[in-house]
């Protein structure tokens, strides 16, 4: 395991890594896990956190996607080595997971840190009301300055085990919380030309702006027994990521302080989003959602989403359509004109019982604690003027 400073060809750190305020870390299992004992490197995995502490003083958000628990699983259970059976994989996996989590607890405490465990699995990412729960849980932990682990929940998936397509899962999360930047942590420095370590001709690619079917094909399959993605996944993942306006980078985790590498202008690839996450975000919104439903707002409200503010339930007259929670709907003013499109906090059943009240009363109303507004700003592209 070699230091930052040894890391090769450096030059300055992009101004992307500098102005990043949250970021996504993906760790996989060949960096965590020894590939002949099956224990934990202990030392890289401390000298990650060091990592955290130091984007954590400087301001930023961190969230870890992490990998590990089966290939720590399988060692305890005396697993035979090659592939597993699905059954057997899971089982490792939750034998692992504690092992996992224990590691990550103890050396965030260490650092005065706190560390939260989510587990998720792509379905998780994909079904629109788990979609909601698990980012609502993940923005909670960061507000509270916490750091969110995320597994995979490999204990009941089966997708992410059979194609290990955890570098998907991470760029759904890096989507799902609007991250700056992701960082997919590899054995390798980036995107070539060709597999680098079968053609010795391969060139390395420090700048993607747009994935083409030509970066599609340098990206090569494979990766080791424990990581069982390829540069192909890490490339599917930058796709998800430069949609929803997070720049992602792709860095060698074979080094301590990798995160720190980075700042110091370590030898990277990066995938460079045209626009940020909260544009992209509203994009999406406004071209890509079926409208479940429509809100009709008063003068006044009118007026304060033409500022930039929320849409509180005081300012809705009237709700029409079968909506849920985080559904899109149709903002309109009474008139009828179409203002923009968001989606809604509230499903219709409870959104027809709030509107036109105050969100003090919000609680008293539903029986429970539920957000102050109907559509928050950040959730909803209204028309230009």
């Amino acid at each position: 395991m070699s230091r930052p400073a040894e890391t090769a060809n450096k030059s300055p750190a992009r101004p992307e890594w500098a102005a990043a305020r949250r970021v996504v870390v993906k760790i996989g299992s060949a960096l965590l896990v020894e590939r002949e004992t099956g224990r934990l490197k202990r030392e890289w995995l401390a000298s990650l956190m060091d990592d955290v502490v130091e984007l954590a003083r400087t301001g930023k958000s961190v969230v870890l996607v992490s990998s590990g628990a089966i290939a720590l699983g399988r060692n305890t259970l005396k697993l035979p080595k090659g592939p597993l059976e699905l059954e057997q994989s899971q089982a490792a996996a939750a034998v692992g997971q504690i092992s996992l989590a224990h590691a990550y607890q103890e050396m965030a405490e260490k650092r005065g840190l706190i560390a939260a465990q989510v587990l998720l699995t792509l379905g998780d990412t994909e079904e629109r009301r788990r979609y909601l729960n698990a980012r609502n849980t993940i923005e909670t932990l960061l507000s509270l300055k916490a750091i969110p682990v995320v597994n995979e929940n490999d204990t009941v998936a089966t997708t992410e085990i059979r194609y290990g397509d955890n570098d998907r899962l991470s760029a759904r999360v890096a989507s799902m919380v609007s991250a700056d930047c992701l960082v997919l942590l590899s054995d390798i420095d980036g995107l070539y030309t060709a597999p680098p370590n079968d053609n010795p001709n391969a060139q390395h690619i420090p700048i993607v702006t747009e994935i083409t079917p030509q970066i599609e094909a340098m990206a090569g399959d494979a990766g080791t027994e424990l990581s069982k993605g390829g540069m192909r996944t890490k490339v599917e993942a930058g796709k998800i990521a430069l949609g929803a306006g997070t720049n992602m980078v792709i860095t060698t985790g074979k080094v301590l302080n990798p995160l720190r590498a980075i700042a110091e202008g370590a030898k990277v690839t990066w995938f460079l989003a045209k626009s940020d996450p909260v544009t992209a975000k509203k994009r999406w919104i406004a071209g890509h959602l079926e409208a479940f439903g429509q809100v009709f707002v008063d003068a006044g409200a009118e007026r304060a989403l033409s500022s930039g503010k929320s849409l509180l339930p005081a300012g809705v007259r009237r709700v029409e359509g079968d909506f849920d929670r985080g559904d899109a709907v149709i903002i309109r003013a009474l008139d009828g004109r179409e203002l923009g499109r968001g989606l809604i906090a509230y499903a219709y059943a409870d959104a027809i019982r709030i509107i036109g009240k105050k969100s003090s009363e919000i609680a008293d109303i539903l029986g429970f604690e539920g957000r102050d507004t109907l559509i928050h700003r950040d959730d909803m592209a209204l028309h230009r003027k």
